[in-house]
């Protein structure tokens, strides 16, 4: 837990508490806010594929995972890669793996 304490309930005592709101209490969409109409289970499954396709693929053809490090930039250097908007460090990357083929 990250140490922040909204109720002295446990996990257990919350789980029971949950269970025991009686069905007529559900949610029901009134169908006129469409913002508030719950996922069909199409929907549902749709984003959960979405999210499980973040990020590098387990199998990745990359013979070996990125390394993270710290390296010093001038600050209007930073400011610079950074309003290259999203995708900056990979960028860098890219410039740097190309820099590298050269040099040697």
């Amino acid at each position: 837990m990250n140490g922040l304490s909204v109720n002295k309930m446990t996990r257990k005592q919350v789980a029971k508490a949950v269970r025991a709101i009686p069905v007529s209490e559900d949610f029901v969409w009134d169908g006129e806010n469409e913002d508030e109409r719950p996922l069909t289970k199409e929907e549902m499954r749709a984003g959960i594929e979405r999210a499980k396709k973040r990020g590098r693929p387990i199998g990745s053809s990359k013979a070996a995972p990125k390394v993270q490090t710290a390296i010093r930039f001038d600050p209007d250097v930073l400011a610079a890669l950074r309003a290259t908007g999203r995708g900056w460090q990979t960028r860098v990357n890219e410039v740097m793996r190309e820099w590298a083929a050269h040099r040697t």
